[in-house]
């Protein structure tokens, strides 16, 4: 029994954010906007920092809670 649907599922392209960074890129390297080289790069690593914010709060929240039930 063979199964004659073409299951191939590709995940592949170009992330918004990747074409944000080229758009500002492109914007920097023509002299068109006098930004930090931090803010030009923003989308590329602004995600993960994001995450890793929400990340530290939730952690501090939890130690402190943990803490205050100690008591």
């Amino acid at each position: 029994m063979t199964n004659t649907s073409n299951n191939t599922s590709q995940s592949g392209g170009v992330s918004a954010g990747f074409l944000l960074f080229l758009v500002f890129l492109i914007l920097k390297l023509t002299h068109t906007i006098s930004w930090s080289w931090w803010w030009v790069t923003i989308p590329l690593w602004g995600g993960a920092a994001l995450v890793g914010g929400i990340m530290l709060i939730v952690g501090i929240v939890a130690l402190i809670a943990a803490l205050v039930s100690r008591r």
